[in-house]
C-alpha cells in the first residue's frame, strides 16, 4: 500500500494526491467533449442537442454509480487510516458484489426505459431519433463505467491518484481518435460518437482493474474475505447507499432542468449543451480537490489526527476560493471564444444563449467550489446523510425556481440559468451552519 495522508505537510501531500484526480476527470470530461465537439462541428445544431441532452441523461446515471463508488471509497479510506487490512479487503468485496449487482440492475432499466426518455425529457421530434441512436450505443458502455470508477476510487481511497490518471489519459486520446474516425471518416453519425466513447471506457475500465489486481497484491481479495457479513454490508450500504442518494439527486435535479431546458426549443437545447461542458470543465478541478480531500480527512479522521484535519480544512477552504475566483474571471471573460470551440460562428442564437448561461453562472463558481467541500468533509466524517441533504437544498431550490421563474413571460429561459447559483448558496449557508453547531462532535 501507499500513499499515506496521514504524514508529511498538509497542503503538499494534499495538492500532490488531489492534482492527477484533477487532470484525470479533465480528461473523463474528453469523453462527451470530444463527441459534442466533432457532433457540433460536423453533424449541426439538432445532433448537437441530442448528444447534449443525452450527456445529462448518462451524467444522471453514471452518478448512481459513482456515488456508490466515491461512498465506498470512503470507507475504504477510513480502514486504510486505521491501518485495519482485514477490515479493508473485507469491506471491498462486500462493496464490489453490490455495486455489481446494482449496475447490472440499472443497465437492464436503462434499455426497458429507452422510449420513455423522449416524453420525461420533452425531447423534440426532431431530435429524438437521433437522441435515441445515441442512447442506444451508449447504455453498453455503463458496466465500463462501474469498473473504471470502481478501481478508481479503490486505488484513490489509498493515496494513489496516478494509475487512474494513466488510464484515462490514455482512453480519452482514444476516444478522440476513434470519434474523428467514425463520425468524419466512416460516416457513423451520432452512433458512431457513441462506439468511440463505449469502447474507450471499457479500455480504461477493465485495464485499470487489471492493474490493480497485478501491481496491489496487498489489496487482492482472497477467498476468506468473500463471506457476506451483515455487519459490513449494513456499513458499507450507510456510506455507499447515502452518497448514491446525495449524487444521483443532484443530477436528477440537473435531468429535470434539462427537460425545462428542452422545452424552448433546439436552439436553447444546444446552447445549454455547450455551455455545461464549459461549465464542466471549469468547476471539474475544484470538484475534484474535494475529493481528494474527502479522502485526506478520511484518512486522517480514521487515524484520530484531529489537528491535521484542522489544518487541511483550512488550507483546503482558501485554496478552493482562490481557484474559484480566477475560474469564475476567465469563463466571464472568454465566454464568446469558449462558446466558438463548439459551435459555428453562424448559430448566433445558439452563441448569444450560452454567453448570456455562463456570464450568470461563472460568475458564483465560489458558491459550488464551497459545496464540493462540504460533501467531501461530511462524507469523510461518517456523516453523508448531510450530504444529501445539502443537495436536495441545492437541488430542490434550483428545479423550483427554474420553473417559477422561467414561467414568467418578462423572465423566461434567463430564470433558469439564475436559479443555479441561488441554490449553491443556500446550501452553502446550511452546511455551514450545521458544522458550526456540530464541530465538537463531529471531530
Amino acid at each position: 500500500m501507499n500513499g499515506d495522508l496521514t504524514q508529511g505537510p498538509v497542503m503538499k501531500s494534499m495538492l500532490r494526491f488531489a492534482v492527477p484526480m484533477i487532470l484525470g476527470n479533465l480528461l473523463q470530461q474528453c469523453y462527451n467533449v470530444a463527441d459534442t465537439l466533432i457532433v457540433g462541428q460536423f453533424l449541426g445544431a439538432n445532433a448537437l442537442a441530442a448528444v447534449g441532452s443525452a450527456f445529462t441523461l448518462m451524467t444522471f446515471l453514471t452518478s448512481i454509480l459513482l456515488g456508490l463508488c466515491m461512498g465506498s471509497g470512503a470507507l475504504f479510506s477510513i480502514r486504510f487510516g486505521q491501518k485495519d487490512e482485514q477490515g479493508l479487503k473485507e469491506a471491498i468485496c462486500t462493496s464490489f458484489l453490490l455495486i455489481a449487482v446494482i449496475t447490472l440492475l440499472l443497465n437492464l432499466l436503462a434499455f426497458a426505459c429507452l422510449d420513455g426518455i423522449a416524453v420525461f425529457l420533452q425531447v423534440p421530434s426532431d431530435v429524438w431519433p437521433l437522441m435515441r441512436e445515441y442512447l442506444a450505443v451508449i447504455f453498453c458502455g455503463i458496466a465500463a463505467t462501474f469498473l473504471y470508477n470502481y478501481f478508481a476510487s479503490l486505488l484513490r481511497s489509498v493515496g494513489n491518484s496516478v494509475a487512474p490518471l494513466l488510464f484515462l489519459a490514455v482512453s480519452a486520446i482514444l476516444n478522440i481518435g476513434l470519434d474523428l474516425w467514425f463520425v468524419i471518416g466512416l460516416k457513423r453519425g451520432v452512433a458512431g460518437a457513441a462506439e468511440a466513447t463505449v469502447i474507450s471506457q471499457y479500455i480504461s475500465g477493465i485495464g485499470l482493474a487489471l492493474y490493480y489486481w497485478v501491481r496491489f497484491p496487498a489489496l487482492r481479495v482472497e477467498r476468506a474475505h468473500l463471506k457476506l457479513r451483515r455487519s459490513c454490508i449494513r456499513e458499507i450500504a450507510g456510506f455507499s447507499i447515502l452518497t448514491c442518494i446525495q449524487q444521483s439527486v443532484m443530477n436528477l435535479g440537473i435531468l429535470m432542468v434539462q427537460g425545462l431546458v428542452n422545452s424552448f426549443g433546439a436552439s436553447v437545447m444546444a446552447a445549454f449543451a455547450a455551455a455545461v461542458k464549459i461549465d464542466a470543465f471549469a468547476y471539474m478541478p475544484v470538484q475534484d480537490f474535494g475529493n481528494a480531500f474527502s479522502t485526506f480527512i478520511a484518512q486522517n479522521y480514521g487515524a484520530k489526527k484531529k489537528e491535521r484535519i484542522q489544518a487541511g480544512l483550512k488550507g483546503a477552504v482558501l485554496t478552493a476560493l482562490i481557484f474559484c475566483l480566477i475560474i469564475s474571471a476567465a469563463v466571464w471573460i472568454f465566454a464568446r471564444p469558449l462558446m466558438l470551440i463548439f459551435v459555428s460562428p453562424s448559430e448566433t442564437e445558439i452563441i448569444a444563449e450560452g454567453i448570456r448561461y455562463l456570464h450568470i453562472e461563472g460568475a458564483f463558481y465560489c458558491g459550488i467550489g464551497c459545496l464540493f467541500l462540504l460533501y467531501g468533509l461530511y462524507r469523510a466524517l461518517g456523516k453523508p446523510g448531510m450530504s444529501v441533504v445539502l443537495t436536495v437544498v441545492s437541488l430542490g431550490t434550483r428545479v423550483a425556481l427554474a420553473y417559477l421563474l422561467s414561467a414568467i413571460p418578462a423572465v423566461g429561459v434567463v430564470g433558469i440559468w439564475w436559479s443555479v447559483p441561488i441554490g449553491w448558496f443556500l446550501a452553502d449557508m446550511t452546511g455551514l451552519l450545521y458544522y458550526r453547531r456540530k464541530k465538537g462532535e463531529l471531530l
